[in-house]
């Protein structure tokens, strides 16, 4: 029987719903599950002392190495990446990293069948060559190459006289050249930062918002969408992140109010494009991805733009319709791996 078990942090599994999701699954699926930690991860003998769900608790078992691992974090230290290292050599893992945003942007755009979608980004280096951006654009976004769910993300709009606007948060300032060179600086001093000129999609009441693709491959190794959802800012504010204070809606009612007669399209072209991307996305790497979070927004032109490509998209709300694809993906890695090394040994 095939054995699964979920990498996570957390040492007590009673606090994470994503777990006890994947149990439950699993055992309609009848497929052992269980949970663990690094911490619970004995190296010597290779054996982990996890958690099994078994008549409505949780219950610490001694486990063999699993098939598959699901891999919901990285690790954090020294021992941490020793283990992930053995565990990688026995086990297959579902997920892998997609790069930093610069990463994503370079791939897509030297593949050229979606660089149409992409925003033109561009490493900042220093802040004096930063400045020269907006000469052919206005407004630009000035953002950290690795996630921050929409924290540290500056808008910079460029005034009369050399005066720049600029947005942080609910916080808005003002600064003449000198001073926004100076700001760059001290950001790219502590952290790599890139700039994107800066693409308006706003609901008709003026809010910011983008639309979260999360898809994922199932039990037959195929690509499906598991949820579409807008992602909306409850303020003023240029984020949308949910993390950042938006708020999460559901996609027909959203598109009905924001495109009308013309929704149905709009519909079509989001659903098409959740569909074809992951596939060719995929192709761009050595590995394979089990699940992406792809956030698009529409401009009032109604092309389609790329924001942002995750690999661990997060499951918070939707933690069985993660599950009921996940684990018959997780055997279904398993299933091809078994027949891979028969293949091999005849």
């Amino acid at each position: 029987m095939t054995l699964i078990g979920m990498l996570h942090r957390r040492i007590d599994p009673f606090k994470v719903k994503k777990a006890y999701a994947c149990a439950a699954i699993a055992k309609l699926e009848k497929i052992s599950f269980f949970y663990f930690t690094y911490g619970s991860v004995n190296l010597n003998q290779k054996k982990i002392n996890g958690w099994v769900y078994d008549n409505h608790e949780w219950i610490r078992k001694e486990m063999d190495f699993p098939d598959v691992v699901i891999n919901s974090i990285s690790p954090r230290n020294e021992k941490q990446r020793k283990i992930h290292k053995l565990l990688k050599e026995n086990c297959l893992f579902t997920s892998f990293p997609v790069g930093n945003k610069m990463r994503v942007y370079k791939k897509i755009k030297k593949a050229k069948q979606f660089s149409n979608s992409i925003i033109p980004s561009h490493r900042i280096r220093e802040g004096k060559a930063a400045l020269k951006y907006f000469e052919t654009h206005n407004t630009n976004v000035i953002k950290p190459l690795s996630g921050n769910h929409g924290k540290k993300v500056l808008f910079v709009k460029r005034l009369e006289n050399e005066i720049y606007h600029v947005i942080d948060g609910n916080n808005s300032y003002n600064f003449l050249k000198d001073e926004l060179t100076h700001l760059i600086d001290n950001l790219i001093s502590v952290k790599k930062y890139m700039l994107q000129p800066y693409i308006e999609c706003k609901t008709k009441n003026g809010l910011t918002y983008d639309l979260r693709l999360h898809v994922q491959k199932d039990g037959r190794g195929e690509w499906g969408i598991t949820l579409i959802y807008p992602r909306i800012s409850g303020t003023n504010k240029l984020v949308s992140n949910i993390s950042s204070g938006g708020y999460r809606g559901e996609l027909e009612p959203f598109l009905i109010e924001e495109f009308g007669d013309n929704y149905l399209t709009i519909k079509h072209l989001i659903e098409q494009f959740a569909l074809s991307f992951p596939k060719h996305f995929e192709s761009l790497y050595k590995y394979e991805f089990d699940e992406l979070g792809i956030d698009v927004g529409v401009d009032s032109s109604q092309k389609l733009w790329i924001f942002e490509v995750n690999w661990r998209p997060g499951a918070k709300h939707r933690e069985f319709e993660v599950a009921k694809r996940l684990i018959p993906y997780a055997k279904f890695l398993a299933n091809k791996n078994k027949k891979s090394i028969s293949a091999d040994k005849e």
